[in-house]
C-alpha cells in the first residue's frame, strides 16, 4: 500500500513527513491561527504533533493530513479525520474531522475543499463510522461556519469542557457539530 494521497482541484492531502515540521510550524504558529487553539507553541509541540499524526496514520490509516497546494507544493495547513481522544468527553472515540489553515490562505475555500475530500475519504474507507464530528470554541465563528457549510448539524448534547483548560477558561467550552448518515 502506497503513501496516502488525496487530490482535489487545488490541493493534495497526504501523510506527514518529518521534513514537514518546520514549514507547518511557520504556516500555523501565528497569532491569528493559534487564537482559538491555546496560543503559539514551541517547536517541541510540532514535533509531538508530527509523531502523534504519523502514529495515527500508521495505526489507523488516517490523521490530520498535511494540506499542500497542488500548484507549488507549499504547505497550507492540515486537515483530516482522527479519533476523538479526550477522555471523559462525548467526543472520545468519535471520528473527528479537524483542520488548521495558514491565515494567508483564509477566505479562498481551501479548508472547505480539503474537508469535503476528507469526508469523501471517510465515507469510502470508514463506512462503519456513520457519524463524523467536528468541534471548536463558540467564539470561532469561521470554524463553526465551515461546519455548517459542510452540512454538519449542531449537537448541543455533545458539547463539552475541554480537559486541557480549567473550567471557566475562555477556551474551555467546546461546541460540537456532526454529519450523520442514517443506518
Amino acid at each position: 500500500m502506497g503513501e496516502l494521497r488525496i487530490e482535489t482541484d487545488r490541493l493534495i492531502l497526504r501523510a506527514w513527513r518529518e521534513a514537514d515540521i518546520d514549514p507547518l510550524m511557520q504556516a500555523l504558529d501565528t497569532e491569528d491561527v493559534a487564537r482559538w487553539l491555546g496560543g503559539r507553541r514551541p517547536r517541541a509541540y510540532y514535533v509531538d504533533l508530527y509523531q502523534r499524526m504519523a502514529a495515527a496514520q500508521r495505526d489507523m490509516g488516517h490523521c490530520y493530513w498535511i494540506m499542500e497546494a497542488r500548484a507549488d507544493g507549499g504547505i497550507l495547513g492540515i486537515c483530516g479525520p482522527r479519533r476523538g481522544r479526550h477522555t471523559g468527553t462525548p467526543v472520545l472515540g468519535e471520528l473527528e474531522l479537524g483542520w488548521r489553515l495558514a491565515a494567508s490562505h483564509w477566505g479562498h475555500g481551501y479548508a472547505k475543499e480539503a474537508a469535503r475530500a476528507a469526508i469523501d475519504w471517510c465515507r469510502l474507507n470508514r463506512p462503519d463510522d456513520r457519524r463524523i464530528i467536528a468541534y471548536t470554541v463558540p467564539q470561532n465563528s469561521a470554524s463553526w461556519g465551515l461546519m455548517i457549510g459542510l452540512a454538519m448539524r449542531r449537537r448541543e448534547d455533545m458539547d463539552f469542557d475541554h480537559p486541557d483548560y480549567p473550567v471557566g477558561h475562555p477556551l474551555s467550552r467546546h461546541i460540537v457539530y456532526a454529519l450523520e448518515e442514517s443506518a
